[in-house]
């Protein structure tokens, strides 16, 4: 199967080794082993249970405990509609790979993350995008998006709350995009890795799959829990999708790791904690980031409502990429440029890092473009 290049993967593999001011992290500063034991107050009897773990496959589906505790992150989800995967990435592809075949029509919002069109178009779909633009604040036009909906579309996927603005499609939203889709039998893939981060009122936004009996939901321990490193993700969907979802999973995943699905589950059984934590984090960068912006004459963004994520819009006479290059090479400060995200004109911008490195960083990246004005640029 042949398949574009992952722009922002490949971006994030060759520079962010690089980085001395990282804010081109999406997930929220990252918890150690110990801080996520001290959640629990339980730390020496989970260590003790893991010397004694015996490393087999274990519950190939993910074991009852870390399912249940995904599952209860909806409000009708049961144990079988859950699936366990190999991070977020894993769930997505899962997915695609399930439901998706060659001649089958896929729209997906852009910008978003690539996997929701390139792996469809890998796949032999047809493959049509409904743009999101700063003049909607980035959300989708449902009026757009009907037009493009016909009795060949096979599923729409969406990304809420989005990647790389940081835009929420609200209940009323997804509603509607729910009727279009069900008058065609269409699936919805949500890719939700962000939800849990709303920045005001509840920190979980509803999903797709309590709206829609063929909305598919993907979640992830990356982002909002902190836990990259367990590679732990999961699908909540229909029982009669997670089968056939686990016919695919059993040739590229058969399980995940014992020890990421016992730490993962702890995390979720933990989970008001770390949200806690996180979201006080996010906040108090994203003040840094909307004071920044405020002060900087040529630039601008809609404001993230959600996720870890703002998409700057910048006026300078040069490429994102060699923009982006340059602020690394003279400054170390680290960001993505639109360029990844087939957007050009912009920089994706990550706030969840140390409060410290998110305030440094954004300085120099201020003292670059006085730099870039000197230059007539």
């Amino acid at each position: 199967m042949k398949i574009k290049a992952f722009g922002v993967e490949e971006w994030m593999n060759e520079y962010e080794n690089d980085a001395v001011y990282n804010l081109g992290e999406t997930c929220v500063k990252s918890l150690t082993v110990k801080e996520l034991l001290d959640f629990q107050g339980r730390g020496k009897e989970a260590l003790e249970e893991i010397y004694e773990m015996q490393l087999t496959y274990g519950a190939i589906p993910g074991s009852d405990k870390l399912r249940g505790e995904a599952a209860d992150l909806y409000e009708t989800a049961e144990i079988s509609n859950v699936v366990i995967a190999h991070g977020g990435i894993g769930a997505n592809h899962l997915v695609f790979s399930a439901l998706v075949e060659p001649g089958d029509e896929v729209i997906s919002v852009m910008p978003t993350y690539q996997q929701h069109y390139s792996i469809p178009e890998a796949l032999g779909a047809k493959v049509k995008i409904l743009p999101l633009t700063m003049e909607n604040e980035f959300l989708p036009d449902l009026g757009e998006l009907k037009k493009m909906v016909n009795e060949n579309t096979k599923l729409i996927a969406i990304n809420n709350p989005n990647n790389p603005s940081g835009s929420l499609m609200d209940k009323k939203c997804l509603e509607e995009i729910v009727e279009i889709a069900r008058a065609h039998d269409a699936y919805i893939l949500s890719d939700e890795v962000y939800r849990g981060l709303i920045h005001q009122g509840e920190a979980f936004g509803p999903s797709i799959f309590d709206l829609y009996e063929k909305g598919i939901s993907t979640g992830s321990m990356s982002k909002v829990f902190s836990l990259a490193g367990l590679r732990i993700g999961w699908i909540a969907a229909a029982k009669e999708i997670v089968k056939e979802i686990n016919i695919h999973r059993d040739y590229n995943t058969i399980s995940c790791g014992k020890i990421d699905d016992f730490l993962a589950g702890i995390a979720l059984e933990q989970k008001d904690k770390i949200l806690n934590r996180n979201r006080n984090l996010i906040l108090e960068n994203a003040r840094q980031l909307e004071d920044w912006v405020k002060r900087e004459p040529r630039i601008s963004y809609t404001k993230p409502k959600a996720g870890t994520t703002a998409f700057i819009k910048y006026d300078y006479r040069i490429k994102s990429r060699d923009l982006a290059l340059g602020l690394l090479r003279d400054t170390g400060a680290f960001v993505v440029p639109g360029e990844a995200l087939q957007q050009e004109g912009y920089l994706r911008i990550g706030y969840a890092n140390d409060p410290k490195i998110v305030r440094e960083g954004l300085e120099k990246i201020s003292q670059y473009f006085r730099i870039l004005e000197e230059e007539g640029k």
